[in-house]
């Protein structure tokens, strides 16, 4: 199943691997230091101020969307493969 990023982005399920909020990238040096190395892979899905990070495999995604509203989607879609079994 895909969750919906932001822009026309839709991102499979099974390839996030983590999503950050806003706050939490701004103030981790380790992170600063990740997205450093990982500059070829980032896609900013936001005109202006992103609100969370998605780290996928194989890209990263700086999102419009908040991480709650990410986190809602993806255990919605979650929700719906168990019963597509």
């Amino acid at each position: 199943m895909y969750v919906h990023a932001g822009e026309d982005v839709m991102i499979r399920s099974n390839e996030i691997i983590a999503i950050l909020e806003k706050e939490t990238v701004e103030y981790s040096l380790e992170i600063q230091n990740f997205l450093k190395h990982k500059e070829d892979l980032i896609m900013n899905l936001s005109n202006g101020d992103f609100k969370s990070l998605i780290i996928t495999e194989p890209h990263i995604y700086f999102s419009p969307i908040a991480s709650s509203t990410l986190k809602k989607r993806l255990l919605n879609v979650t929700d719906h493969d168990e019963f597509m079994i």
